[in-house]
């Protein structure tokens, strides 16, 4: 019976292509990308501030949350379906999905942001 219940792993991960896995990085990517462009777009303007203000003790954090929690999805599905089947070079797609991190992560930083901020 153990016989029956194991399996060859090592050509499974041959077979598999790695379509998901890229979705699922430049998804990431994404939402990472989307909350640096809504933080940096909530300092800039007060009304997409106010637009993003879902909730008062919370402020505009949640509504730049819920976007980039929303972005991360919809792309993730998107892509899902569009790499489905496909087999993408995995260290373009982790430089691809660093690249979109690393500015995502530029745009949260408070010396960048309020550089955009309107003068009081």
């Amino acid at each position: 019976m153990t016989d029956m219940m194991q399996r060859d792993t090592s050509t499974d991960a041959a077979e598999r292509p790695s379509g998901p896995v890229a979705a699922a990085f430049y998804a990431a990517g994404i939402g990472a990308l989307v909350l640096g462009i809504l933080t940096t777009l909530a300092e800039a303007s007060t009304g997409i501030k106010d637009a993003l203000q879902l909730t008062d003790p919370v402020g505009p954090l949640a509504g730049k949350t819920i976007g980039a929690v929303a972005a991360w999805l919809v792309s993730w599905a998107l892509l899902r379906t569009a790499f489905r089947g496909k087999d993408p070079d995995l260290s373009k797609v982790f430089i691809w999905t660093a690249v979109l991190v690393g500015v995502g992560i530029l745009l949260t930083f408070p010396t960048f942001f309020q550089m955009f901020a309107p003068e009081e």
